[in-house]
C-alpha cells in the first residue's frame, strides 16, 4: 500500500484553515443524516427533556473515540486501512470491505432521504428528487478542484442546517431550563435511556463516519506530530458541531412535545414536529433540512468509502474523484430500482457497520500503545490511550447489539 506519511510543515502553511474546517464539517455532516434526524425526534418524543442526558453522555463518548482515531491517523500520516495492514496483513482489506459495503447500502438510504426532503419542500416526485440530488452530488466531484468544492459545500450545508433548525427551536419555545436540569439530573435512567445512548453513539461514530474527517485531513496534507494541536482541535470541534445540531433539533422537538403534540407512532414524526412548530412553513423548512442532511451524507459516505480503496492501487488514487462519482451513481441507480435499501440489507449492513468501530478502533489503539514506529516516533499520551480503551469497551457493546439484528433477520 502507498502511505501518506506526514513530515510536512505545520498546517497553517500546508493546508490552511479551509482544510481543517472542511474536515470538521465532513465528519459532522456525515453523522447528521436522515437516520440522525429520525432517531433524535423519536427519542425526544419518548424520553422528553431527559434525552438531554443521553446527548451529553454520547458527546463525551464521541470525543473519546474521535480524539484517539484522529490523532493516530493524523500523526501516522496513513489512512486507517493502511495502518491496519501494517499491524495485521489482511486487516486493511477486511476493514475496507466492511466500510464500502456498509457505505453503499446506507448511501441508498441517504439518496432516499434527499428524495423525501424535496418531496416535503416542493412536492417533487421521489424518484426525480433522488436522481436530481445524486446528479448534484456527482457534480461536486466532477469539478477540477473537487476537494475544495466539497469542503465549501459541506460547510455551507452544515451551517444552513444548524441555522434553520435553530429557528425551529426558537419557534417551538422549548422548556430550556428543564432540559438543562435533565442534562445532569435526568428524570429517567432506565432501559430506554441506555438504549438511546447506545443508539446515538453508534449513529455518530459508527461505520464510515468515524474516519471521514481524519481521512480528509490527510488528503489536505495535514499530518505528522508537528500538527497534533490542529488535529486534536479539529476532532473535538467536529464532535461539538454534531452535538450542537443534535441539541437544537432536540430543543425544536421538545418544544412541540411539551406543547402537548403527540408524535409517537407517526410515519414521519420529524416532519410533523416541524409542522407543529411553524405550520406550513415549518414543513417546508423540514424539507430543506432533510435534503441538506441527506445530500451531505451522500457526499460524506461516498468520499469516505472510496478513501478506503484508493491506497490499494495507484490507478485508484489518480481517479479518486471519478470513483466517488461512480459510487454515488451506483447508489442512485439502486435507489431508483428498489425505491429504498431492502430491510434485510439494512439490517445486515447495520450489523457489519457496528463491527467497524471496535475492529478499526482496536487496531488504532494498538498502534498508539505498541507501534511508535508507525507514529513517526511520537510518544502517545497514556491518559488518552486509557480514555480510548474505555470508549472501545462501549463500542464492543454497540457491536454486540448490532449483531443481534442479524439473529432477528434469520429468525
Amino acid at each position: 500500500m502507498s502511505g501518506t506519511k506526514g513530515t510536512g510543515a505545520p498546517v497553517r502553511r500546508a493546508a490552511g484553515r479551509s482544510a481543517l474546517l472542511g474536515a470538521v464539517f465532513l465528519m459532522a455532516t456525515s453523522a447528521v443524516g436522515p437516520g440522525f434526524i429520525t432517531q433524535t425526534t423519536e427519542f425526544t418524543a419518548t424520553l422528553g427533556a431527559a434525552f438531554a442526558f443521553a446527548i451529553a453522555v454520547s458527546i463525551l463518548i464521541d470525543v473519546a473515540v474521535q480524539l484517539n482515531l484522529w490523532r493516530v491517523i493524523g500523526v501516522a500520516g496513513r489512512r486507517a486501512q493502511e495502518l491496519a495492514e501494517q499491524v495485521l496483513p489482511g486487516a486493511g482489506y477486511l476493514l475496507a470491505a466492511l466500510v464500502v459495503f456498509g457505505g453503499l447500502v446506507f448511501n441508498v438510504g441517504n439518496v432516499a432521504g434527499t428524495a423525501l426532503g424535496l418531496d416535503a419542500l416542493a412536492g417533487i416526485d421521489v424518484k426525480i428528487g433522488g436522481a436530481v440530488s445524486a446528479l448534484i452530488a456527482i457534480g461536486v466531484f466532477a469539478s477540477k478542484r473537487a476537494g475544495m468544492a466539497m469542503d465549501r459545500i459541506i460547510v455551507a450545508l452544515g451551517v444552513a442546517m444548524i441555522a434553520m433548525t435553530l429557528y425551529a427551536a426558537f419557534t417551538s419555545n422549548p422548556p430550556v431550563g428543564e432540559a438543562l436540569r435533565n442534562t445532569v439530573l435526568p428524570e429517567e435512567l432506565g432501559s430506554p435511556m441506555f438504549v438511546a445512548i447506545v443508539t446515538i453513539v453508534g449513529g455518530t461514530v459508527g461505520g464510515y463516519i468515524t474516519y471521514a474527517g481524519a481521512h480528509r485531513l490527510l488528503e489536505a496534507g495535514v499530518s505528522g506530530p508537528e500538527n497534533v494541536k490542529e488535529i486534536t482541535r479539529a476532532s473535538v470541534t467536529g464532535v461539538i458541531v454534531t452535538g450542537v445540531m443534535r441539541v437544537v433539533l432536540f430543543l425544536a422537538v421538545l418544544g412541540v412535545v411539551a406543547g402537548g403534540a403527540s408524535l409517537a407512532g407517526l410515519d414521519n414524526a420529524p416532519a410533523a414536529a416541524f409542522q407543529h412548530a411553524a405550520g406550513e412553513f415549518g414543513l417546508r423548512l423540514f424539507g430543506v433540512i432533510m435534503w441538506a442532511a441527506a445530500i451531505s451524507s451522500v457526499i460524506g459516505a461516498s468520499y469516505t468509502s472510496v478513501s478506503f480503496v484508493t491506497s490499494f492501487h495507484p490507478w485508484a488514487e489518480r481517479n479518486r474523484s471519478w470513483l466517488v462519482a461512480g459510487f454515488i451513481a451506483v447508489s442512485a441507480v439502486l435507489y431508483l430500482l428498489l425505491g429504498q435499501a431492502p430491510a434485510q440489507l439494512l439490517i445486515t449492513a447495520g450489523a457489519l457497520n457496528g463491527l467497524i468501530l471496535p475492529i478499526g478502533f482496536a487496531i488504532m489503539l494498538w498502534v498508539a500503545a505498541r507501534r511508535r514506529d508507525l507514529l513517526n516516533g511520537y510518544r502517545y499520551p497514556r491518559w488518552l490511550l486509557a480514555l480510548g480503551i474505555a470508549a472501545w469497551l462501549v463500542s464492543v457493546y454497540i457491536a454486540w447489539q448490532s449483531l443481534s439484528g442479524l439473529s432477528a433477520l434469520w429468525s
